[in-house]
């Protein structure tokens, strides 16, 4: 089964180049604001540096990804002759979506370890270096591609130790969060997902905690709810969500909300205009 194309599909990832140059001096990354950014060195050194976190030095190739919003600088002289592409990230859903929130602050990964990303890689680096008409567009759809074989990635090498992309990595986890992240509508039961892993439901209850970080009934809240809070950005009125994202009415979903969220989602949706509308 797909590990991936629901949560591309529910919470898609668009990318926007700004910066394609040789790096002397700072860029600074307050932390505020919507967007992530993805950071790629393609040749000479850089420093990274992450809030709360000591001095990365680079020296090759890499990749440094930044899912959501997050305080950090990049540093390089002159002689360092580092040459960065980078681009501003936004996934739909906004930055608490499930698929960002399961990923770290901050990944920093050698390019010459991500054998999946390397075509890909290779295309943008040449496209970045002509003057074709359609450059910036064709990069854009490139980060993006990339995002997704950089999931695939971690899926594959099982490299994230705990969130949502650590439970579709972890074989007897899988199935059962594949089928729920698909019908959220259903009216799932802790032992009918258990069953879907072939598991006993207080061991299947136990190993999705120690993985996902969450237990399974957590999990299908905050599922659902950022399903509806998609669903109430893209413009569509509560009563048309509940049925979808598994409620019977329209007064279970607003009192799951404020149990999810603290606050109504007319309050929410108020509250997001209102800070969308001073970005």
């Amino acid at each position: 089964m797909d590990r991936l194309s629901t949560l591309m599909s529910r919470f898609g990832v668009s990318a926007n180049l700004y910066y394609n140059d040789k790096l002397c001096g700072v860029e600074a990354y307050s932390g505020v604001g919507r967007h992530g950014h993805m950071h790629l060195l393609q040749a000479g050194t850089v420093t990274v540096q992450g809030a709360d976190e000591g001095d990365t030095i680079l020296t090759q190739p890499s990749l440094i990804f930044i899912p959501r919003p997050f305080e950090h600088r990049l540093f390089a002289r002159e002689s360092d002759g580092a040459r960065l592409l980078c681009a501003s990230i936004d996934f739909e859903g906004g930055i608490d979506n499930p698929l960002s929130a399961s990923l770290p602050d901050m990944l920093v990964l050698p390019l010459d370890e991500l054998p999946l990303l390397a075509t890909t890689l290779k295309w943008m680096f040449e496209e970045a270096s002509e003057g074709h008409c359609g450059k910036e567009a064709v990069i854009n759809r490139l980060f993006e591609l990339l995002i997704i074989l950089l999931f695939r990635h971690l899926l594959e090498l099982n490299q994230l130790q705990t969130g949502l992309m650590a439970g579709l990595a972890a074989p007897r986890l899988a199935h059962s969060l594949i089928r729920v992240n698909d019908a959220p509508h259903y009216p799932w039961s802790i032992a009918e997902m258990a069953d879907q892993s072939n598991m006993s439901r207080s061991a299947y209850a136990a190993h999705f905690r120690t993985i996902v970080g969450q237990t399974p009934a957590e999990y299908l809240l905050s599922w659902r709810i950022s399903l509806a809070q998609k669903l109430l950005r893209d413009g569509r009125a509560i009563n048309l969500i509940a049925a979808d994202v598994g409620y019977d009415s329209p007064s279970a979903l607003a009192r799951a909300f404020r149990r999810k969220t603290g606050v109504s989602p007319r309050e929410w949706t108020k509250a997001l205009a209102m800070h969308e509308g001073q970005d």
